[in-house]
C-alpha cells in the first residue's frame, strides 16, 4: 500500500513537472513571435540601434546651428529594383522639419513588391532623429518599369546638442534598405497568428 502511494505521488509530481515544462515551452514560443514587433516598437520609441524615433509632433524649437543629413539607399538581394535618394544630402537647422524624397524603380518584367527598413548613423543619433512621415515598413507594389517617389519628413531634436558624445556632430546619415516581399512572406505572419488561435 505504501509503495502504491509512493508511485501515485511520483506520477503526480512527474505530471506537474511535465505541465510546467509544456507551459514554459508554449510561453517561449509565444514570446518569440512577440519579440520582433516589441523590439521594433522599442527601437522606434527609444532610437535604440540607430532606429529613428517616430513622432506626430514637429519641434517647437529651432536652433541657429545647422547639421547635414546624408541619404543612403540600398536594395537587398532578390529585389530587382533601382533605389536612390532624390538628393544626396541636405543641410538644415537643428529642430527644423525638412522633407526629402527617395525614388524606387522596378526593373523586372513582372510585378514586384518590397518593404523598407531603416537606420541612422551614428547609432547614438537615432534617439534624436525624429521622423514625422516615412515609407518604412509599408508594402510598395510596383509594376514592370514603374517608378515611385516616396517622401520622408524629419527633424533633428534640439536636445542633441546637450549630449556630450553628440554635441559637436556635423553629419547624420539616414539609410534605407528595400527588401523583397513575396506573397508567401506577406501571408506568413497572418497564417502564424491564425494557427496560434486555432483558426
Amino acid at each position: 500500500m505504501t509503495e502504491h502511494l509512493k508511485d501515485t505521488d511520483t506520477a503526480r509530481k512527474n505530471r506537474r513537472v511535465a505541465v510546467i515544462c509544456a507551459g514554459v515551452f508554449c510561453g517561449m514560443v509565444g514570446l518569440s513571435f512577440a519579440a520582433v514587433p516589441f523590439y521594433d516598437l522599442f527601437c522606434r520609441v527609444t532610437g535604440y540601434g540607430g532606429t529613428p524615433k517616430r513622432t506626430d509632433q514637429y519641434s517647437d524649437v529651432i536652433l541657429d546651428r545647422t547639421i547635414t543629413v546624408r541619404f543612403d539607399a540600398n536594395v537587398a538581394p532578390g529585389l530587382p529594383w533601382q533605389f536612390r535618394p532624390k538628393q544626396r544630402q541636405v543641410e538644415l537647422r537643428i529642430g527644423e522639419t525638412t522633407e526629402a524624397h527617395y525614388i524606387a524603380t522596378n526593373i523586372a518584367d513582372t510585378n514586384t513588391a518590397g518593404t523598407a527598413s531603416f537606420n541612422v548613423q551614428p547609432e547614438l543619433a537615432g534617439a534624436y532623429f525624429n521622423k514625422v512621415q516615412c515609407f518604412c515598413f509599408t508594402e510598395q507594389d510596383l509594376e514592370p518599369g514603374q517608378s515611385i517617389e516616396m517622401p520622408v519628413q524629419f527633424f533633428v531634436d534640439p536636445e542633441i546638442v546637450n549630449v556630450p558624445e553628440l554635441k559637436n556632430i556635423k553629419t547624420i546619415t539616414l539609410s534605407y534598405t528595400f527588401h523583397p516581399l513575396t506573397k508567401a512572406t506577406a501571408e506568413a505572419p497572418a497564417q502564424a497568428a491564425k494557427e496560434r488561435i486555432g483558426g
